[in-house]
């Protein structure tokens, strides 16, 4: 029953957030909401590391190590952004930004704080559905449901830029979504043939990958592109990325981290699901020739905008497009190593990206400004946490020695070497310095220097725990990996190299 309970808690919780008066209630409500499904997901890690699989209702909810890491990851990302909501919020609303979005959405735009807390736990009920749902048809359904519970925390504020962001975003999501639809439709056709009198059961993963050899394989091939162009627009790698800079600059600095890295990890999900069934039925080549050449595209896009880039939340949306097409790129590259490197960046990206947001976002509301040109720099001595701790995850995030995110993107590169990419290793490489060295600048530049004189901010104790509280995690992260979580990583490996 833990898998049901996955999908109660949150769904309960959004609801029930919405029937409450008092903001102290909807943020106790959340808070105790993603704690119990946290630990659920612990349970569901714990149980998975010793049955290597755990389904519900003869399989139409099923869940191995390749889930398990996934709903443990998104369970943590929607606890530590609930905890670092409730004083961005109550900061917005002292300084009346709120009751700004309010004014600006008239009677539909009242209540700002239930229409987070109600979207928020309904984001997250998605997020797990994904992981969760062992129909490849109900996968599809679960992340529409994240572009639907997201669009509107795109739109929270109600200025033109935000439901010009929504607009976009969910227009590009939906033509991406579209074509992952046929893209499932395509795969079920192909798998026809092989289902023999199992056809119920035809949009399973678990009965799709045993049969995955005797699919129609040109049908396979078109149903692949479809989903990689699909799902790639969810992830956000380019060209279908255009979506990301405008939404992660407007949404609510908890919901844009949990965009970034929750909508990020079940869009990866998905593709590596049909990555399994495209390996299975055409041999790797096919899929990863592709893979390789949208990861690397990804990133080399992201290079030009990262250097000349003036809006420090713009820059945090081509890091992830930046780090989605690391991601790409290795599973791409393919092998255990590959594999590996991938899953290790996914769980890596999940513990890190929320800082910077959280950083960034409590520099925007002390200066009341996301432009580099206006903040004027020396940040450190009017937030000497927030400017300690945003120096330490770019260093983190931009792959710097000993922090994690070095040891994923060794692995990967091992992975390249591993394969004979030595050409693609070489731009792997160049990329990435360049990611380093302009990344780095602009913070530095943001946070150090000398005083301008600003006054000194004032950090409420849920903002201030959860940006050290996180940096700590990075900072042991980088020297030690939990056993049971590293474990939990191998076995997913394993079924992806394996099936």
């Amino acid at each position: 029953m833990i898998l049901l309970w996955l999908l109660i808690v949150p769904l309960i919780a959004g609801p029930l957030a919405f029937f409450l008066r008092r903001r102290l209630m909807m943020e106790v409500v959340n808070l105790a909401a993603f704690a119990i499904l946290l630990g659920l997901a612990a349970a569901l890690v714990a149980q998975v590391l010793r049955s290597d699989s755990v389904s519900l209702w003869n399989g139409f909810f099923y869940a191995d190590a390749l889930s398990a890491l996934v709903v443990l990851l998104s369970a943590f990302v929607a606890l530590v952004c609930s905890i670092y909501a409730v004083g961005y919020f109550r900061h917005e609303e002292r300084s009346g930004v709120l009751q700004e979005a309010e004014e600006v959405g008239g009677r539909f735009g009242v209540h700002k704080l239930r229409e987070y807390y109600t979207l928020t736990p309904l984001f997250v009920f998605s997020m797990i559905l994904v992981a969760l749902a062992n129909n490849l048809g109900i996968l599809w359904v679960a992340i529409e449901g994240t572009t639907l519970a997201s669009v509107f925390l795109v739109m929270f504020y109600g200025r033109e830029t935000s439901l010009e962001a929504a607009w976009k975003y969910a227009i590009i999501g939906g033509v991406g979504l579209s074509m992952a639809l046929f893209g499932t439709i395509l795969t079920y056709y192909s798998a026809y043939g092989a289902l023999g009198t199992d056809t119920l059961a035809g949009l399973n993963w678990s009965v799709l990958a045993g049969n995955a050899a005797h699919f129609d394989k040109p049908t396979m091939r078109l149903a692949f592109i479809l989903i990689l162009l699909g799902y790639g627009t969810k992830a956000g790698i380019a060209p279908m990325h255009t979506w990301k800079p405008d939404a992660y600059s407007e949404a609510p600095i908890p919901g844009a981290a949990m965009l970034a890295t929750g909508v990020l990890n079940c869009a990866l999900y998905g593709l590596v699901r049909f990555y399994i069934l495209s390996s299975k039925c055409l041999g790797p080549q096919f899929s990863s020739h592709l893979l390789i050449i949208f990861g690397l595209l990804s990133i080399g896009v992201a290079v030009p905008f990262i250097l000349v880039q003036k809006n420090f939340r713009r820059l945090l949306a081509y890091s992830s497009i930046d780090h989605s097409g690391i991601m790409v790129l290795a599973l791409g590259f393919g092998g255990p190593l590959g594999i590996l490197g991938m899953l290790l960046h996914m769980t890596f990206h999940s513990v890190t990206k929320p800082l910077l947001f959280f950083c960034a976002g409590n520099v925007q509301q002390h200066l009341k400004t996301d432009l580099f040109q206006k903040a004027k720099g020396g940040l450190i001595h009017s937030m000497p946490l927030t400017g300690a701790a945003f120096l330490m995850v770019t260093l983190a995030v931009t792959g710097s020695p000993p922090f994690s995110f070095f040891q994923s993107e060794f692995t990967i590169l091992r992975a390249a070497f591993s394969g004979g990419y030595f050409v693609l290793a070489f731009f792997f490489v160049s990329f990435l310095v360049l990611i380093f060295s302009g990344f780095l600048v602009h913070i530095a530049n943001l946070v150090l220097g000398e005083d301008p004189g600003l006054p000194r901010a004032e950090m409420c104790g849920w903002k201030k725990y959860s940006v050290v509280g996180l940096a700590v995690v990075i900072v042991v992260m980088g020297f030690w990996i939990p056993a049971p979580l590293f474990g939990l990583i191998q076995s997913a490996v394993g079924i992806v190299v394996g099936g």
